[in-house]
């Protein structure tokens, strides 16, 4: 399947300093013959993943496996779901954290799996609701089981919050590396929650993907936009995929023109190949998808 993802050049070669993009887009729209849209293909960094441009999280104010998400029952889950897929959304962000693997697997039951891409993460910290293995073997083989799945396209370190995560993880990092040659993972990466952990894997060589906090104002984020966007240009120049996260900051950015603010930030940069965004109603996903299509 090709992409119809083809990354824009900005205006200027260069940014004129991280601080260009505080203030908003560095080129101009009307220059620009981009059209976005949240069911375009695009290609996941070097991955050879490609996926809708948009991805439907099901995380929200998730712990201890379960979420907003879970709680809306399986039926409401499934709708919510299969709503998304027959709009064109196939990316699918979900965790271990979030107790979302079986209502994923029910919610696409009898849909072709190479029709969709499946996203989950590893929590690799033991807990009274996690018996962490300490590596990603064991975890993978559940996540495989909870989902019905031989594959899982991308798994991620989850939560990453220091700079030193690389070391800490050196043996889930081993075994999701064993997996990626086995063709049971098709690219590892971490979601960073920290600009430090964030700074580290933008240039660590065993990184694929990286889900990034970012908005145009800083809403529960690591950093500035300036700060975070510079970061994550440079991840994206070394050939890492970058998804997008907190693009409404966590639910604090509700105002339509708060909202319209962050896409056309992130959008008009360059900054994501793709973003995730918690919706919980069929409403919502409509919503963010026409917004999308508007930036």
């Amino acid at each position: 399947m090709k992409s119809d993802y083809t990354r824009r050049q900005f205006i200027k070669s260069s940014l004129a300093g991280a601080g260009a993009l505080a203030y908003g887009p560095v080129w101009s729209w009307a220059e620009s013959q981009t059209k976005f849209n949240a069911a375009d293909r695009v290609q996941l960094g070097k991955t050879g993943i490609v996926s809708s441009r948009l991805a439907m999280g099901t995380g929200m104010r998730g712990g201890r496996r379960e979420s907003d998400h879970t709680r809306l029952g399986q039926k409401k889950f499934t709708e919510l779901i299969r709503h998304g897929f027959d709009n064109g959304l196939n990316f699918f962000d979900m965790a271990d954290l979030y107790g979302s693997h079986p209502f994923m697997k029910n919610a696409l039951a009898g849909i072709p799996r190479d029709q969709y891409v499946l996203l989950t993460k590893i929590w690799f910290r033991k807990s009274d609701w996690n018996p962490y293995s300490g590596g990603a073997k064991v975890e993978i083989d559940r996540f495989r089981k909870e989902l019905g799945t031989d594959m899982i396209d991308v798994c991620l370190l989850h939560c990453v919050t220091d700079s030193k995560w690389a070391d800490d993880c050196e043996r889930a990092r081993d075994e999701l590396s064993e997996l990626k040659e086995k063709g049971v993972v098709r690219a590892c990466g971490v979601s960073c929650h920290d600009h430090g952990a964030l700074k580290i894997a933008a240039e660590h060589p065993w990184v694929d993907l990286i889900f990034a906090r970012i908005n145009h104002a800083g809403n529960k984020m690591d950093g500035s936009p300036e700060e975070i966007s510079k970061t994550i240009q440079l991840a994206r120049a070394n050939g890492k995929a970058v998804v997008g996260m907190k693009i409404f900051g966590e639910g604090t950015l509700v105002k339509p023109d708060e909202k319209d603010a962050s896409l056309k930030y992130v959008l008009r940069n360059d900054l994501v190949d793709a973003m995730t965004i918690g919706m919980l109603s069929l409403e919502e996903v409509d919503d963010s998808m026409k917004r999308i299509s508007t930036a």
